[in-house]
């Protein structure tokens, strides 16, 4: 084995040891609750069964998104956004940086691509060969582009992006439900055994209703773990359901996404009702299950801004042109698309102070014209 592939296979192995860390946290958490908790520590019966059947419920959501934000393989743009082979032999050949613009601009022109890098050039990715479509970025971890690329997240040991961020939210969400049960369940027999193991510190402790087990270390830390967990992911989720309102990723936060009339930190704000519908579906029913229910195709996004562009001529909204099996075709925008541009939005860069004379987004149908 090559020394640069045995360094690829440790670094594999050792990205998943915050994962393997998780998992250990969490079953332990379940063993103590379940056992220590429940059978040996309550003994009322009622209570027991109210306490395990919500808490199996807030167990088997949390690992359900959690598993389902880590085995999501990442969207990556597909093959129509690689060079063809006679413009990547051009391009590779050519030295002045003007002369590769013109090669990706021709390119460019047949896809849906309309945001530019921060000095106005095509964005194009020299590791894996391809025009970046709008929003997507390449990860060095996975040495891959990855659609509408969030952030790369050690904890899950996966690419947050399009194909998985309605999960990674929810599993945020249901995280910090499982802490909140936990902790607020616990609390009072928390509260007992400390008591009980403070007076055994000073004094000789009376006698008192629960067993003198080891259960009671379970217990205390328990609680601990639960409140250190809750505090840590409330920050994360609240920051992240920010993200869904405003309808950016955290690299877009950190640096506003380049359109071809300048950087625009809510190009693609729609509203919140329709940035949330961007990353959750139309049908609230499945909001809060981790089933993809995404709008959208990870390729072309809606924006509140109508540009008439001279390299790819009119912004089309409802019809959009791609390259397909080696044809160019007009391609719709799917249905959910068409809804998020349905109905009127309004400006947010008028809330925050930006200028007032950008226009809003309408519903259009303008022809795409390319320059001859």
């Amino acid at each position: 084995m090559a020394p640069s592939q045995a360094v690829r296979c440790c670094q594999r192995g050792l990205s998943w040891i915050p994962v393997i860390f998780i998992n250990l946290v969490v079953c332990w958490s379940y063993y103590a609750y379940v056992v220590e908790l429940c059978i040996y520590t309550i003994t009322n019966t009622e209570e027991q069964v109210f306490y395990l059947i919500v808490f199996h419920l807030c167990f088997f959501m949390f690992i359900w998104s959690y598993w389902k934000t880590i085995i999501s393989k990442p969207a990556i743009p597909s093959k129509e956004f690689c060079l063809p082979k006679a413009e990547k032999e051009l391009y590779e050949k050519e030295e002045r940086p003007e002369a590769q613009q013109d090669i990706l601009k021709r390119v460019a022109r047949d896809l849906p691509v309309y945001t530019r890098t921060g000095s106005g050039a095509i964005r194009y990715c020299d590791r894996c060969q391809l025009i970046k479509p709008d929003r997507c970025h390449h990860c060095s971890t996975c040495d891959r582009c990855v659609l509408k690329m969030d952030h790369h997240c050690p904890w899950v040991n996966n690419c947050v992006g399009f194909s998985n961020y309605k999960f990674f939210v929810l599993f945020l969400a249901y995280s910090m439900l499982y802490c909140v049960y936990i902790a607020a369940t616990v609390l009072q027999y928390f509260i007992q055994f400390w008591t009980l193991c403070r007076r055994r510190a000073i004094e000789h402790c009376p006698e008192n209703h629960l067993p003198d087990t080891h259960a009671k270390f379970h217990v205390l830390f328990l609680f601990f773990v639960a409140a250190m967990f809750f505090i840590s992911i409330l920050s994360l989720f609240s920051y992240h359901l920010w993200l869904v309102g405003k309808n950016r990723t955290t690299i877009e936060a950190f640096r506003a996404p380049v359109f071809r009339n300048g950087p625009d930190k809510n190009g693609f704000t729609l509203g919140f009702r329709k940035n949330v519908t961007q990353v959750f579906g139309d049908q609230k029913l499945c909001w809060c299950i981790p089933i993809y229910s995404s709008s959208g195709d990870g390729y072309t996004f809606p924006t509140r801004l109508v540009n008439v562009d001279s390299e790819q001529g009119n912004v089309e909204h409802q019809a959009i042109k791609c390259t397909v099996d080696g044809h160019t075709n007009p391609r719709p925008l799917s249905e959910s698309q068409n809804h998020l541009l349905g109905n009127n939005t309004h400006s947010e860069e008028q809330k925050d102070g930006g200028p007032a004379n950008i226009e809003v987004c309408q519903p259009v149908s303008v022809t795409m014209e390319n320059e001859s």
